[in-house]
């Protein structure tokens, strides 16, 4: 059969194997007073080709009916546009056709359903090597003064928003990424732009517009969501071409896996800026934390187990819930010892952090330095002369001791670090109360500028800094990252400027030997529990290489065996595979697609919520070094390291993205471990969507002397790309930047 020629507004009802999708679904949109451009369509005929093209005579006789032009000339496949394959960009589309050569282009258009690029796509979706019939459709081209795409669902989150993105002029400027599109969320008739990207390209009323007219398309398709191109010409809104959505990710429910408020911020969590893979989350996490309550039984002389659960993939924490019979026994089985180190780390610590320390955390901290550490770093040395030669059960004895004495000084971090920004809050609320003049008049004078400058000059990435505790990350060592280099004069500085801060604080307090003798004791305290807790994130992964070269060694092993396709693929199996796997190919193809997708979820900093006379301490906190702040802000978070800066977003997701960030650039992650330590040397300022006052970005962003704002929840989300930002790490805040 030869190709035909039919109207557009003539298509509906007509077979989708004769004019193909993208004319099928524009026309039947058209009929029912869609504002689509008129059209007219060169049906398919049989093969790839579509058929004998009509004469370039009747052709053009045809056009001629839809203006002077030019034309847009585009492809309309039966198999494109689907719900389970969009062909996207594999066949052709020309724009800004004179009349003249539509014939030449109609031709082209037909001939590319046949390119090796269709053939490729085809196969690779499983749908055999039969050939889709093609048709052409020939639409007058829109003179658009704005242009874009419209996704009905958000294509990352699944939630039902409508993401729009928008750039002046031709929307192709979109698909071949000349162009960087201002984004817009439009939920509730409210909308948002998340992005400015070249803009300002659309008003709020316009976002509202192209929202409303790809959800009434979906409306239209009992509800599927869509992926709609439109066009605006002198205020007037178009519709270019309608498909649904494909690959729309499943939206994850968020329940707490219990009562009260579970974090992913706190203890292990601050460590994971990602989910879990299943070989971390079935042995080497319960392995850590049975050294930390070891590790808490040394100490207090029993172990109350912190609850922790994966949701969705993501680890979330949990203070203990002991019942009253429970909390009885393990104030007997600790001989009062309880008492005190809860007493003094939880409690005492906040108001009196020099009594605490006297108390409790110096010995702690003492026989972390002289036996705990020291412990477990002979473990270390003593599994690396053993582990080329273990077999697998004994490489799996190695990663148990190891963990357990990892856990250990996880404790100790926990319990002496864990102070650290307890003191600071301490320190935060005396300067508020004595010296808020003094500080508001000192240039560079924020609390925290009194906690710079007293680690070594220039930070040390360690072979052993990891980008997260899940090992199936590479550690430092292994992507061969360098020291890196600080700014000329940046430690000098920030020594500089916290002494003369000091300085003025005890000139004001000159008059007042109480207040003074206490800014001293607070200051000291805070100063030298910050730098402890430096030295113990330092050193808690001095065991991942070699429990990565353990665990490596056993997916060799099980490689070996033909169990497993590649040594890497043992992250994806449970502990209890490890001796007994077989046929477990399928289900770690099956875990590897699941971890794909739970990494792309915008996992909630917490679930449930804190017990009423509680509340979120943290929170508290962090919304009271926010006030006083006039301009409203993009994105919020916690205070983490003083000053303000601006530079363009680059958002880091790996090592992979290491490369393209460029100095003065804004880091924005997920969250941050020491191996993304070089990134610093670079950035103007660091926001992460996880992490605390105590957190990595918190430490080293303050020994870089660049601003710092942590615990945004949203950043990497709401940020984008070149966007330029004001970071404010005394308020916590970051603003749009006006160029």
């Amino acid at each position: 059969m030869a190709s035909a020629l039919l109207s557009l507004r003539d298509a509906e009802g007509e077979d989708p194997s004769a004019v193909g999708s993208k004319a099928a679904v524009l026309a039947k949109l058209a009929a029912a007073g869609f504002p689509v451009p008129p059209g007219v369509i060169v049906t398919s005929g049989p093969g790839e080709g579509g058929g004998d093209v009509p004469s370039d005579a009747d052709l053009i006789d045809a056009v001629r009916s839809l203006g002077p032009g030019p034309f847009a000339v585009r492809s309309s496949s039966t198999a494109e546009d689907l719900a389970e394959a969009s062909y996207a960009g594999l066949y052709e589309t020309y724009l800004d056709v004179p009349l003249e050569d539509v014939p030449s282009a109609v031709e082209r258009c037909f001939c590319a359903a046949g390119a090796d690029r269709v053939r490729s796509y085809r196969e690779r979706l499983a749908d055999g090597p039969a050939p889709a019939p093609m048709a052409v459709l020939i639409q007058p081209m829109v003179p658009a003064d704005a242009a874009g795409v419209a996704f009905t669902t958000n294509p990352v989150t699944g939630t039902d928003e409508a993401v729009i993105a928008a750039v002046t002029g031709l929307g192709e400027r979109l698909v071949t990424g000349e162009a960087v599109a201002e984004q817009w969320s439009v939920a509730r008739g409210r909308a948002r732009r998340t992005s400015p990207g070249e803009g300002p390209v659309l008003t709020a009323d316009q976002a509202i517009a192209v929202a409303g007219l790809a959800q009434s398309i979906r409306d239209r398709f009992a509800g599927v969501p869509q992926d709609v191109e439109w066009a605006i010409s002198a205020n007037e809104l178009f519709l270019l071409q309608a498909r649904p959505m494909t690959a729309v990710p499943e939206v994850a429910q968020w329940a707490p896996p219990g009562p009260g408020l579970w974090s992913r911020n706190f203890r292990i969590g601050e460590w994971l800026p990602d989910a879990m893979t299943p070989l971390f989350a079935d042995w080497l996490l319960p392995a850590l934390e049975e050294g930390f309550l070891a590790g808490m039984r040394a100490t207090v002389g029993t172990a109350v187990p912190f609850r922790y659960a994966s949701v969705n993939g993501w680890y979330y924490n949990a203070p203990p819930a002991p019942t009253l019979v429970g909390l009885g026994r393990a104030l007997t089985q600790s001989r009062g010892r309880m008492l005190v180190v809860l007493f003094n780390a939880l409690l005492r610590v906040w108001w009196n952090p020099e009594g605490s320390d006297r108390a409790l955390l110096a010995a702690l901290h003492e026989e972390w330095r002289v036996h705990r550490l020291p412990a477990y770093r002979r473990a270390v040395t003593a599994g690396e002369r053993r582990v080329e030669s273990a077999t697998p059960a004994q490489l799996i004895d190695l990663v148990d001791d190891v963990a357990r004495h990892a856990g250990g000084c996880l404790w100790a971090l926990a319990i002496i670090g864990g102070s650290a920004w307890k003191m600071e809050a301490a320190l935060v609320r005396f300067a508020r109360r004595h010296l808020g003049a003094v500080l508001r008049d000192v240039p560079g004078g924020n609390v925290q500028v009194l906690l710079a400058g007293l680690g070594q000059a220039v930070p040390i990435v360690r072979p052993h800094a990891v980008l997260s505790l899940d090992w199936h990350q590479p550690t430092a060592g292994e992507l061969g990252f360098s020291q890196p280099v600080q700014r000329p004069g940046t430690a000098a500085r920030l020594a500089e400027d916290r002494i003369r801060v000091e300085r003025a604080c005890r000139e004001a307090l000159a008059g007042r030997p109480r207040l003074l003798r206490r800014f001293d004791s607070l200051l000291a305290t805070a100063q030298k529990y910050a730098t402890i807790r430096e030295e113990q994130v330092a050193d808690l992964t001095l065991g991942w290489p070699l429990l990565r070269r353990c665990a490596l060694r056993i997916g060799a092993h099980l490689a070996a065996e033909g169990i497993l396709a590649e040594a890497g693929d043992v992250f994806f199996l449970h502990r209890t595979e490890l001796i007994s796997a077989s046929g477990v190919g399928e289900e770690i193809a099956r875990r590897q697609r699941a971890w794909a997708g739970q990494r792309r979820l915008s996992a909630p900093l917490t679930l449930g919520a804190p017990p009423r006379l509680v509340g979120d301490v943290s929170a508290r906190f962090a919304e009271a070094a926010r006030r006083g702040s006039a301009q409203a802000p993009i994105v919020r978070g916690q205070p983490a390291s003083p000053g303000r800066a601006t530079g363009p977003v680059r958002v880091v997701a790996g090592p992979d993205d290491f490369a393209a960030f460029g100095a003065g650039d804004v880091l924005v992650a997920r969250a941050t471990a020491p191996a993304w330590t070089p990134l610093f040397s670079r950035a103007a300022a660091v926001v992460t969507d996880g992490g605390t006052l105590a957190a990595h970005a918190s430490l080293v962003a303050r020994e870089f002397g660049i601003p710092a704002v942590v615990a945004t929840g949203s950043a990497t989300r709401v940020l984008s790309d070149g966007e330029l930002v004001t970071v404010d790490g005394a308020a916590g805040a970051v603003y749009r930047a006006v160029p």
